[in-house]
């Protein structure tokens, strides 16, 4: 382990998929210790300064247990003590407790983007501190993965606290190792990403798909609800899940792969995976942002946005269209569109969300919300740090 590094997790421990991301009740005894840990990191990491009896009272926990927890806690540098509560009644003041907020810190990177990969150190409240960017420059395969590892390291190097782990979003089908299965963009095919990046920095790391990594970022830090859908748009399509509080991984980790989906049956342009009308050669960033530009240059007469209004309307009743049978499926309270702002949202989240209406039914569709993220292109980004969080602490 580097030097200043902390590992909170043992050895071969991962990120816990499907688990509750905001636990709130108690469990079966062989998982109670662990369970009521992250019961107090919670309660502290939403919440603020609270003193033990303050978290007794809201997670449930006796004050016995509560204080045998804060004490590991702090053994652990993960909880520190503020001081007493200022205006307390008469008697000893309660001493206040909080989340070590700035004595740890995470590095998330960012996969995603067809032309760099991303990445920054982040504290714990998911704020960036430092950022690196890497040209992509059409790497694939090997190359692309010295270049992850060379953008770590960069942002390792730029760290001024010891660090909680390593998050990283990639495209592709992710497995709960690590494991890239596939990531034709990227020329990975099982491509053991996380054990590669732990060997060489001997600190927590967690790998997880791009499009998911953003739905917790979203959870976390954009104020979504539990049951939503998140739709990325970049290199590629894909799509992140939660439902109840939990994400969705699917059979073989391949749930919200959207992106290779057929739409409609007219037929449409061919695919990198061979066939032809694949929802990514609708919304793929660089094939709808060329159709755009092209539109645009054959029609000097009309303003950009007017000439750009039908490509982009065209892209958001496909998406509708392929979203339908999800949205009446799982009855989604909100979908989130992650991507370029200038080709998503407007026209093409109008015509999304109509799509929507005109093929759903209105117990269905009544109160669905189709909006962008508010986390900008750092949603990835902090959603790695996100996948570190649950996966260490146990919050979000």
């Amino acid at each position: 382990m580097l030097p200043g590094r902390v590992a909170v997790r043992g050895k071969g421990e991962v990120f816990s998929f499907g688990r509750v991301l905001r636990p709130s009740t108690k469990v079966l005894p062989e998982d109670v210790r662990a369970h009521n840990r992250s019961l107090v990191l919670q309660t502290l990491y939403r919440a603020g300064q609270q003193s033990r009896a303050d978290i007794a009272r809201l997670t449930r926990l006796t004050r016995v247990t509560v204080s045998d927890l804060v004490a590991e806690l702090i053994a652990e540098d993960l909880i520190i003590e503020i001081g007493k509560r200022e205006g307390s009644r008469p008697g000893k003041p309660a001493t206040l407790l909080d989340i070590n907020r700035g004595g740890l810190q995470i590095v998330g990177l960012d996969l995603s983007e067809y032309s760099v990969f991303r990445g920054a150190v982040l504290d714990l409240d998911g704020q960036i501190l430092e950022r690196v960017e890497a040209p992509l420059a059409g790497s694939t395969g090997a190359e692309a993965t010295a270049k992850v590892i060379a953008l770590a390291e960069a942002l390792v190097s730029r760290t001024t606290a010891p660090i909680l782990g390593i998050g990283v979003g990639s495209p592709g089908v992710v497995d709960p190792a690590g494991v890239v299965l596939s990531a034709p963009n990227l020329g990975w095919c099982d491509e053991h990403l996380q054990d590669a990046l732990t060997a060489r920095f001997g600190i927590p790391v967690i790998v997880g798909n791009d499009a998911r990594a953003a739905v917790l970022a979203e959870h976390s830090f954009g104020g979504a609800g539990a049951d939503m859908m998140l739709i990325k748009v970049g290199h590629g399509v894909g799509s992140g899940l939660l439902l109840n509080g939990s994400l969705l991984f699917g059979s073989r980790f391949a749930a919200g792969e959207i992106g290779h989906v057929v739409v409609g049956t007219h037929g449409g342009a061919e695919c990198a995976c061979g066939k032809f009308g694949c929802l990514e050669t609708w919304l793929a960033a660089p094939r709808l942002g060329a159709r755009v530009a092209a539109a645009q240059a054959s029609d000097e007469h009309q303003s950009p946005l007017k000439a750009a209004e039908p490509i982009l309307r065209e892209a958001g009743r496909h998406l509708g269209i392929a979203l339908a049978p999800v949205v009446a499926a799982l009855n989604l309270a909100e979908i989130v569109l992650s991507g370029p702002a200038d080709l998503l949202d407007g026209p093409f989240a109008e015509a999304t969300i109509e799509t929507l209406r005109d093929r759903t039914m209105a117990e269905v569709h009544g109160d669905l919300m189709v909006r962008m993220t508010s986390l900008g292109e750092d949603i990835v980004i902090r959603g790695a740090a996100a996948m570190v969080l649950s996966g260490q602490l146990g919050v979000s």
